[in-house]
């Protein structure tokens, strides 16, 4: 046997047990020790069925990832599983923790199937850009019908023991929690009621659903917009009946293969590595001290407030909620209270859960109560002085040791910091709106943020579910950064002659969920015209004659609550060309001199990404972002930038430095220095031939 698989004889049932830590990933001794047991097993007279079964928290959840893109080690999956397919001895999988990928083929591929009831199964292949490639597309619709298996190999998603039962994706879940015992008399059972071998492979397609296939292809096309995996994975699904079993295994790996070694996977895989990577600051020991968090409060209880208390109380955590006055605190109340109660309607939450969250806020309107919490967050309007005096006040009514955290958007943190009259304990946590929904967590050092703070809000982040990355002080931190120089071009460019449709358009294209111009109708364009405000004393003379946001907001157009902004929008906020904006664009055309010209698609796409990209080299160059996969994720998680490009920095790079860095001296020399300065970093590495990533 290899160092991973060990083997073991009761009577006439013999057991290979996996043992390869963390998850029991089908690396390739896992593969060759496996094979070993099956010939074993064959070529003994003594023994009569094979189980199968993990040591550890589960049972095989995947490929080895550090195994793609290299040369593998046979026998390769879809060999070691054609051996259980033709095996003469019935092998039973013992499954439990979660059993996906690979794992889950493996499993499929044994003749019989015993669960632990708190089992999950899945596919998580599609969230990686890639085609399951050892018969998950093949042997999953002969065991549970099409519609489970569309959902379960295109979504990524999992299924419960109950459901798996239900759909035959196994054959007994276990009565107690002894699955060892559990199997091996099911094993003997079989053996006793000479049940032999039974391959999925030998039963029949599901009936063919040609109007499912469609409609699933136009849902995914929808949902998953630009990701090829989940279209490639239904064309996987119809081999089945194109094909004999045999030949469409060949042909799904074909698939697979392919998914592997193109553009979106290494993308996907990519991203899948750096949200683990940002977990782990550079410079910060990995046995820093946190402090503990025990009570969190929240100060300033508008939607960012109110979502920041709900985010936390949704993770079990008590919250002291602090608002202006008794109205400000009843207003905020009601308005959580509508959310949650919207979602148990749904059914995505019940009315216990909702009523044990309450339970956990409690509410003031004096500062001093904040006394009793370990961290108390600041979501108060964004003005500087305004939140310097709750800092002062903060700093003085909370325990020494207590982290003092902002959420501004671009605010400067260190100000902040001073203000509190305690710098070592100040840091921000900049959440994104809805702050109860948006994964990513823009946490970010000031000056002299102790390292033990740092550690705690990156704990702190994972233990309230969110994305936690950690930026430094400048104006906008990361995204907001980034997402202004965006900003600025898709000004500029509707100054220029290009329509905000046009560009919202080529963004959506790209893979956005959202262009600029629909995003800040979303979000309000008062919101927008406050923030521009609040930076004009840095603006330039054309980033300040682009005030098309000020001139609607002055008219009372703010975007979808008014029903006008760049767009028009009918009761149900759905959107439709806008006069209003057509006439604005024109008369600031004629106002200011401005000559109108056609914009192609590829000037308008690579003046608003390559813009971000060059900030983004600045972002590392001046060490607000410690690596660009704190970029890519940042991005990706709070911008929407989409995934399958792997983000800014990582598709800058799989595009060449050196020819973004031509595009943009080429915009240098149309629209200027003040704009288009390349980032010293982006000209070291381009000329040196590497990448970001290098």
């Amino acid at each position: 046997m290899s160092d991973t698989i060990s083997f073991h004889v009761h009577g006439a049932i013999a057991e290979a047990v996996v043992d390869n830590p963390p998850v029991n990933a089908t690396s390739a001794s896992v593969r060759q020790g496996l094979a070993e047991a099956i010939r074993k097993v064959e070529a003994d007279p003594q023994l009569s069925a094979l189980v199968i079964r993990c040591v550890g928290k589960t049972f095989i959840a995947g490929a080895d990832i550090k195994e793609f893109g290299k040369p593998m080690a046979d026998p390769q999956l879809p060999a070691l599983l054609e051996l259980m397919d033709h095996a003469t001895k019935p092998i039973v999988a013992a499954v439990h923790g979660t059993v996906l990928g690979g794992g889950f083929e493996v499993a499929l591929a044994c003749h019989y199937r015993i669960a632990l009831g708190d089992t999950k199964f899945g596919f998580p292949e599609v969230k990686l850009g890639i085609v399951p490639g050892a018969g998950g597309t093949q042997r999953t619709p002969r065991l549970a019908g099409l519609e489970t298996t569309i959902k379960l190999t295109t979504e990524g998603g999992q299924i419960d023991a109950a459901k798996a039962l239900a759909d035959s994706l196994i054959d007994r879940i276990a009565d107690s929690g002894d699955l060892a015992a559990a199997a091996l008399a099911y094993a003997q059972q079989l053996v006793d009621e000479g049940k032999g071998p039974r391959s999925a492979g030998a039963l029949p397609m599901p009936a063919d659903d040609p109007a499912l296939f469609e409609e699933a292809r136009k849902a995914l096309s929808r949902k998953m917009r630009g990701q090829s995996a989940p279209l490639r994975i239904l064309d996987a699904i119809r081999l089945g009946y194109e094909l004999d079993f045999d030949a469409a295994l060949m042909r799904e790996l074909d698939l697979c293969r392919e998914s592997i070694a193109g553009p979106q996977s290494k993308a996907l895989r990519h991203m899948f590595a750096a949200e683990r990577d940002v977990a782990r600051v550079p410079d910060l020991p990995a046995d820093t001290a946190t402090r503990p968090v025990e009570r969190v409060g929240v100060i300033g209880l508008g939607a960012m407030g109110r979502g920041i208390v709900m985010a936390m109380a949704s993770a079990g955590m008590p919250v002291i909620a602090v608002g202006l006055d008794d109205g400000h605190v009843a207003a905020a109340m009601k308005a959580i209270g509508k959310m949650w109660s919207s979602s148990v309607a749904k059914g995505s939450l019940t009315q216990g859960a909702m009523d044990k969250r309450l339970a956990l806020i409690a509410t003031s309107d004096d500062p001093r109560d904040l006394g009793a919490a370990n961290l108390v967050i600041e979501a108060v309007t964004e003005n500087l002085n305004v939140k310097k005096a709750v800092f002062a006040t903060l700093g003085q009514v909370t325990q020494p040791g207590t982290i003092l955290a902002s959420n501004t958007s671009f605010l400067n943190i260190d100000a902040l910091a001073d203000a509190s009259g305690r710098p070592e304990d100040v840091c921000g946590m900049h959440f994104f709106n809805p702050a109860h929904i948006m994964r990513l967590l823009e946490n970010v050092r000031a000056a002299k943020t102790d390292p033990e703070v740092v550690a705690t809000i990156m704990a702190l982040g994972k233990r309230i579910g969110k994305l936690s990355v950690l930026s430094g002080v400048c104006d906008g931190f990361i995204v907001n950064r980034m997402l202004s120089k965006r900003s600025r071009e898709a000004f500029f460019l509707v100054e220029e002659g290009a329509s905000p449709a046009a560009i919202d358009k080529i963004l959506l294209s790209y893979g956005f969920p959202m262009g600029p111009f629909a995003l800040g109708d979303l979000a309000g364009l008062d919101v927008q015209a406050a923030a521009r405000l609040a930076r004009a004393a840095n603006a330039t003379e054309r980033e300040l004659r682009a005030d098309f946001v000020e001139q609607m907001v002055a008219d009372g157009r703010t975007g979808q609550k008014t029903g006008s902004g760049w767009y028009s929008y009918d009761e149900n906020r759905k959107a439709s060309p806008n006069p209003q904006t057509d006439a604005m664009i024109a008369a600031h055309a004629e106002r200011h001199g401005l000559t109108l010209r056609d914009i192609g698609e590829d000037e308008i796409r690579e003046r608003l990404l390559y813009a971000m990209v060059n900030e983004g080299a600045k972002l590392l160059d001046e060490g607000i972002a410690p690596r660009p996969q704190e970029i890519d994720v940042a991005m990706v998680n709070g911008l929407g930038w989409p995934n399958y490009t792997g983000g800014p920095m990582f598709w800058a790079d799989q595009i060449g430095l050196d020819k973004v860095l031509a595009t943009i001296e080429r915009f240098r020399a149309q629209q200027g220095d003040a704009y288009w300065t390349p980032a010293p970093l982006l000209v070291k590495h381009a000329k040196a031939g590497r990448g970001f990533y290098a």
